[in-house]
């Protein structure tokens, strides 16, 4: 292999590819559901894989994965997907592509089961899981409080989280609780599977903060069966 070809696979390797991979597959789903019925209508979303609480307690767990990648109406997708670019790009960059994709999926899912818990209308949408993303960048400012182009990042987010949370108290379509539990879970898994320090005390504190991911998540699902199986 030359040395211009190795360069090429270089430089392709450190694009942003699961954010493209991401964003190519909300756009990909929309453009389905809408030939299926359309993205707001109830039966295609249930169909296409939105969280529904009570299939969810009769087995269908997927959809706590699913939602991130199904939208609600064309503005829907534009502003998550907006968000997610420019958010992923950085972010992916940091992180590497297993561990932003880790935080990208797994902060959906915690988010998700947040809204199973605490939300118990049909929801879907990318923003669970781009609140996870929020999650990191904020870990990013706390741990690095000398860097100045991590610190504007992360204040810059900051402020996008506390409007969106305040949008979220006054307007009953936003799934706060999916926001909140996205937002947690990015910031611990973000923490806990972070190269930063490689002592042991650090080592230590990564089991601590997966440890409160995983107790955070499992308590979430308890909460939302026992809910939904009351409710239903």
């Amino acid at each position: 292999m030359d040395y211009q070809t190795e360069m090429k696979i270089k430089r392709f390797f450190k694009q942003p590819l699961l954010t493209y991979a991401f964003l190519g597959l909300q756009i990909l789903l929309f453009i389905l559901m809408s030939f299926n019925g359309g993205s707001t209508n109830t039966h295609t979303l249930i169909e296409y894989g939105a969280k529904f609480n009570p299939f969810i307690v009769l087995g269908d767990w997927w959809r706590l994965f699913t939602p991130m990648f199904l939208h609600i109406g064309w503005m829907h997708l534009l502003l998550n997907s907006i968000i997610l670019y420019y958010l992923g790009i950085q972010l992916e960059s940091i992180f590497g592509h297993w561990r932003f994709g880790l935080i990208y999926l797994l902060s959906g899912f915690a988010g998700n089961a947040a809204s199973f818990a605490f939300n118990n209308a049909i929801s879907a949408g990318a923003s669970t899981a781009i609140f996870g993303l929020f999650g990191a960048a904020l870990m990013l400012g706390k741990t690095y409080p000398n860097n100045p182009a991590i610190q504007q990042m992360s204040k810059n987010f900051m402020l996008l989280v506390l409007i969106n949370l305040v949008f979220g108290v006054f307007d009953s379509s936003i799934d706060l609780a999916g926001h909140i539990g996205g937002l947690a879970g990015g910031y611990l898994l973000a923490t806990a599977i972070s190269t930063i320090d490689p002592l042991p005390r650090w080592k230590k504190r990564r089991l601590q903060f997966g440890g409160l991911f995983l107790v955070m998540v499992i308590l979430l699902l308890v909460i939302g069966y026992v809910r939904t199986r009351f409710l239903f």
